[in-house]
């Protein structure tokens, strides 16, 4: 009995031997009149152990079976689940060994069997979390991790996107590094499951920026003059997105806390699903964001969305691909890339005046074509003009003969002994 059970017995038996009243009994363990006179009934009828919880000693109905704590005890330590935190593994244990426990059970065995737990967790830090945004598609934060996803090869990068009011990851794609191409690809993606976003949120990477962008000075800015952009910049614009350009990691807190929580997690999933390559990471990739999406997103607190479809007669290919300026030759032709292009047209006829400055475009399937007046024509190359410098002329030869001096040349008189006059005595 516990000490608990042992007071009641003995409070319960004064009243039972006349020595106290019910009421005084129930003062004196805090109890109801209604309830000393269940106890006082059990004592009677069953003895001392009455007192008793009937389920002492016995196993509850949903306690884990020996055979499951000894297998959750054994996927704790195999290859495939190592490093999980609690609440991943639960989720994965669920998935992939059809065993349904709770994260709160997954830590009450790992304490038991002395496992560590992955990192010791740090004490939280104060900060104040910026509002969201109320309806999807106002602001889209972008950024890339780089970090050994595969655990048998070298790192590579993780570019994502999400939104900001739903924690929703949109887009993602694995890059062997962070360049251009990548959030090209990364864009085209969002834009074609979403639409086009309000704005983008990204760091000050010279892929967001021209190195160039606060070089103009004062005078430059009082005439006129913009900003060179980027070529990702040149995009956006072109898109109609308002680009915010973060001065700090923490000004885009979101997608820096989601790419802790796919680091913890997402390396677990790729090395379950035996992943080796980027390639096949890229093809599993839309089953891992669809699983975050769904334990992770959140709604928004407007249900409209700001998305806004491409316009008639946009192209997509053509706003994300690289920008260069060239000027047409006296010959209609142009030099790109170590190359010469003409503008293929099916007859002569000139379709952009000689010495025009226009924009080339290369897109990410390696197309070009020249962008003039909000038209694009195609290009055809053509070999480059054999151009023969004109035979030069033999010049004349000019060479002379050495000259040598005179023999009376003062020069030969030059450092040799003087002749004395002898003197008189």
């Amino acid at each position: 009995m516990t000490k608990k059970e042992l007071k009641r017995y003995t409070v319960i038996m004064k009243h039972i031997n006349g020595l106290i009243t019910v009421s005084e009994a129930a003062n004196e363990l805090k109890l109801s009149i209604r309830q000393v006179f269940r106890l006082k009934k059990k004592i009677l009828e069953e003895g001392v152990t009455g007192l008793i919880h009937k389920n002492r000693g016995r196993k509850p109905a949903h306690a884990l079976s020996k055979d499951t704590l000894q297998s959750i005890q054994q996927l704790m330590t195999s290859e495939p689940y190592r490093h999980c935190n609690d609440h991943h593994l639960a989720e994965l244990l669920a998935e992939h060994e059809g065993i349904f426990v709770s994260p709160s059970t997954i830590r009450r065995i790992r304490c038991q069997s002395n496992f560590p737990p992955k990192r010791k967790r740090r004490p939280p830090k104060a900060h104040r979390p910026r509002t969201r945004k109320p309806q999807a598609g106002m602001l889209v934060q972008i950024d890339a991790s780089f970090h050994r996803w595969l655990e048998d090869t070298e790192p590579f990068a993780l570019l994502a996107a999400i939104d900001d009011a739903t924690g929703e990851i949109i887009s993602a794609t694995f890059r062997p590094r962070e360049d251009t191409e990548g959030y090209f690809l990364l864009l085209k993606q969002l834009i074609e499951q979403k639409g086009i976003p309000m704005s983008l949120y990204s760091d000050r990477h010279t892929i967001f920026r021209s190195p160039k962008e606060d070089a103009l000075s004062v005078e430059e800015e009082l005439a006129g003059e913009t900003s060179p952009l980027s070529q990702f910049g040149a995009a956006l614009q072109e898109l109609g997105i308002t680009h915010i350009k973060a001065l700090t990691p923490q000004a885009k807190g979101r997608i820096e806390r989601l790419f802790g929580t796919l680091q913890d997690r997402w390396v677990v999933e790729l090395r379950l699903h035996s992943i080796h390559s980027i390639e096949e990471a890229n093809r599993i990739l839309p089953h891992l964001i669809e699983k975050h999406n769904r334990l992770f997103a959140v709604q928004p607190a407007d249900p409209e969305h700001a998305y806004v479809p491409l316009s008639e007669g946009q192209d997509i290919n053509m706003i994300l691909c690289y920008r260069e300026k060239r000027t047409i030759g006296s010959e209609e032709t142009i030099s790109y890339g170590g190359k010469t292009y003409k503008i293929a047209t099916k007859n002569d006829k000139l379709t952009i005046p000689v010495k025009t400055r226009v924009e080339i475009r290369e897109t990410l399937n390696g197309e070009r074509f020249i962008w003039y007046k909000g038209k694009k024509y195609p290009l055809e190359e053509v070999e480059k003009p054999n151009r023969q410098n004109p035979p030069q002329k033999e010049k004349a030869s000019h060479a002379r003969s050495p000259h040598k001096p005179a023999a009376d040349h003062p020069w030969r008189e030059y450092n040799k002994p003087s002749k004395r006059v002898p003197q008189r005595t």
